[in-house]
C-alpha cells in the first residue's frame, strides 16, 4: 500500500507542478557554455506538456544552441508574483516542420519574422529531469505578512511549500 501512497503522492506534486508553470509564458533558459560558465537568457515557453517536457524556438545559429552541443543539460525557471519552479532537464535541438508549424504564433513571428518555413529556426525540447517549487500562496503581500509574523514572534520563516519533484 505505501508504494501506492508514494506513486499518488508523486502524480500530485507533478500535477502541482504543471499548475504552477502552466501560464506561465516567460523563463530563463539556463545553459553550460564550453568554458563550464553558465548563461542565463529569457525564452518564450511556446508548450510546457507535464511531465516535464518544454518547448522554444531558437535561432540555429545562438550560442544557446551551441552550447547545446557541448552540453544538453539545462536548467529553466518560472516565476510569478507567489510562485517559483527551477525545473533541470536534457535539451535537443529538434528540426521538424511539422512541429514548428504546430507550435507557430504571432508572438514568434514577431521574433522570427522570415516565418515558421526558415531552415535556420529550430525549436529546443526540454525534457524535464526534476522540478524544485516554491509555492507561496497569496502572493507578495502573504509573504510580506509571514515574514513581518517570523521577525515579530521570533520563530523561522515559513516561506510556503517547498518540494522536489521527480519527473516521469
Amino acid at each position: 500500500m505505501a508504494h501506492n501512497e508514494d506513486r499518488t503522492a508523486q502524480a500530485d506534486q507533478v500535477t502541482k507542478v504543471s499548475k504552477l508553470v502552466a501560464d506561465q509564458r516567460q523563463a530563463m533558459f539556463t545553459t553550460t557554455a564550453p568554458d563550464g560558465t553558465l548563461t542565463s537568457r529569457p525564452m518564450a515557453v511556446q508548450e510546457a506538456e507535464f511531465g516535464g517536457d518544454l518547448w522554444f524556438f531558437a535561432e540555429a545559429s545562438s550560442r544557446k544552441v551551441q552550447h547545446l552541443a557541448n552540453d544538453p543539460q539545462v536548467n529553466v525557471t518560472f516565476s510569478s508574483s507567489d510562485s517559483w519552479v527551477s525545473l533541470t532537464g536534457r535539451a535537443s535541438v529538434v528540426r521538424d516542420p511539422a512541429k514548428k508549424r504546430e507550435l507557430w504564433n504571432a508572438v514568434v513571428e514577431a521574433w522570427f519574422p522570415d516565418g515558421k518555413d526558415d531552415d535556420g529556426i529550430v525549436l529546443l525540447h526540454v525534457d524535464g529531469d526534476s522540478a524544485e517549487y516554491w509555492d507561496s500562496p497569496g502572493g507578495r503581500v502573504a509573504t510580506a505578512l509571514s515574514f513581518a509574523k517570523a521577525k515579530l514572534t521570533g520563530k523561522q520563516y515559513s516561506g510556503g511549500d517547498n518540494e522536489k519533484v521527480d519527473l516521469p
